[in-house]
């Protein structure tokens, strides 16, 4: 019997994979920058056992049916809502994605957006390297203060405890919204649950973390920004998809809302002439909550044991589709 193939959708370094190696016969695409093409990912599924997917790969049911030696899809990233977990499991495939690893160092980029919003840093140092700081003055460039504000989280998981704790330490009022109460970060961070609606009429800054699910997307809509304060800084580092950008930019437009930080886009990468770039008061990132050096390289890890532990007829790690054990 011939060894495992795995395919794997970005050019990864070769330590990293050197694991899988072992184990198996490994293909990746060339490029770290540029991702795989349709019919490469599907050719590529046809004879796989298992892949190792970015977030920006759309793994559907054409995919997966394709693959009929297919036995686990390693996502790099906590979220999955690019692959069709129930296609999955009903073909007997394992879905495993990288969560905890990450949950700091995406933390750490969120607050620095929400800091970044608030305090227009990036308009500043742009400002500086245009040539036009000539005096200082009382009002230059003038933000708003993070300190004592209210913050509100909407998606009280692991990634939003670890904001609210960087929260405290701004002497922040903490609300939350969530699916469910989560009852240890109000008695370990101090937080308070509130409805979506007071949430919204209440946060200076209204964070978004949850994930994308059928009943997530498009939640922040023109109502849900026209009940935000005129001085609320939205912050989104979830997924793109769980905004209606064209609200989002009517109320900035508008003045509904203040101003907006945006690590992620319904349709990424964005388009250099999308409106919300046009704007001053809107901080933009290529989806970066992730990426450092040491996280990045712990998710390839992670998503590496994944594979490994399956191929081997053993437990994954960190399994999406839970069914899948009783298949």
């Amino acid at each position: 019997m011939g060894r495992p193939y795995v395919f794997i959708t970005r050019k990864l370094p070769d330590d990293i994979i050197a694991p899988i190696k072992d184990i198996a016969e490994v293909a990746m695409w060339p490029h770290d920058d540029i991702p795989v093409s349709r019919d490469v990912l599907i050719n590529e599924a046809k004879k796989a056992d298992a892949l190792l997917t970015m977030v920006s790969d759309v793994i559907d049911q054409e995919v997966l049916k394709a693959g009929k030696s297919l036995k686990v899809v390693a996502n790099m990233g906590v979220g999955f809502d690019n692959i069709d977990v129930p296609a999955a499991t009903k073909y007997g495939i394992a879905v495993c994605n990288t969560p905890d690893v990450l949950t700091d160092t995406t933390a750490d980029l969120t607050f620095a957006l929400l800091l970044a919003t608030a305090r227009r840093i990036v308009e500043a140092a742009q400002f500086i390297k245009e040539g036009k700081w000539k005096s200082w003055s009382p009002f230059l460039l003038a933000g708003v203060d993070v300190h004592h504000k209210t913050i509100g989280i909407v998606g009280m998981g692991k990634i939003g405890q670890a904001v609210a704790k960087r929260a405290a330490g701004f002497d922040m009022n903490i609300l939350y919204h969530n699916r469910s109460r989560n009852i240890e970060a109000e008695k370990q961070l101090g937080a308070t649950y509130c409805s979506f609606q007071e949430l919204l009429a209440t946060a200076d800054f209204v964070v978004c973390l949850t994930p994308l699910t059928n009943e997530t997307r498009h939640m922040f809509n023109r109502e849900a920004f026209r009940k935000m304060k005129q001085s609320a800084i939205f912050i989104n580092a979830s997924r793109g998809a769980v905004v209606d950008e064209q609200a989002l930019y009517d109320a900035l437009v508008s003045g509904e809302i203040a101003g907006a930080g945006l690590d992620v886009f319904e349709h990424e990468p964005i388009d250099a002439s999308h409106p919300l770039l046009t704007l001053k008061n809107v901080v933009a990132l290529p989806h970066i909550g992730s990426a450092t050096g040491e996280t990045r390289t712990k998710m390839m890890e992670l998503a590496s044991r994944n594979i490994i532990a399956v191929l081997q007829g053993k437990q994954p790690e960190t399994l999406v589709n839970k069914e899948w054990n009783s298949r």
